[in-house]
């Protein structure tokens, strides 16, 4: 008995020692957090912003592609909103403006009837060239109805593409009949 107690024991003690040489390798505890396989963020597309469209001026403008017309109306120079005037007589109006755009005005601009009577005034009228940040005096003829009233005109700048731009004006006055 005491051989086989012998060779039990070796046994035992030969597996107790082997089967520490061939127990499974615990992760390690860093590695044990991290995932094998890691799938691709999906980044939502960043929304792109139009920029505005510019107008675009006639080939036969040296003006750059990208400046912007405007007209800032300033002052009546003549004639004062709700002044009297005798029927079938001429009328001399006349505006300060302003052209507060960065285009030039030239070949082209025009200014148009919009609202109101023409008071026998042509439409369109060329506009008087301008660069930009200057003032500049317009000066419509019109004549007063025969039938008394209250009459307005309203007038507004357009740019060779055809498009308004600007502060409107306009003429105000109180037809009174000839005497």
């Amino acid at each position: 008995m005491g051989k086989k107690f012998f060779i039990i024991i070796s046994l035992v003690g030969m597996l107790f020692f082997l089967s520490g040489c061939f127990r499974p390798l615990q992760a390690d505890p860093m590695e044990a957090d991290v995932p094998a396989f890691v799938p691709p963020t999906l980044v939502p597309p960043t929304p792109t912003i139009e920029p505005f469209p510019t107008q675009r001026q006639s080939s036969d403008n040296s003006q750059p592609d990208a400046c912007i017309d405007n007209l800032t109306f300033i002052e009546d120079k003549s004639i004062p909103d709700g002044s009297q005037v005798i029927s079938g007589s001429i009328i001399e109006k006349e505006w300060e403006v302003k052209n507060s755009g960065t285009c030039n005005w030239g070949p082209g601009y025009t200014i148009r009837l919009i609202g109101g009577p023409a008071l026998e005034a042509a439409s369109p009228q060329d506009l008087f060239p301008a660069r930009s940040g200057t003032s500049l005096t317009i000066k419509i003829d019109f004549i007063a109805p025969e039938e008394p009233g209250n009459y307005r005109s309203a007038w507004q700048a357009y740019n060779p593409s055809e498009l308004a731009f600007g502060d409107s004006f306009y003429i105000d006055v109180v037809v009174k009949a000839g005497e």
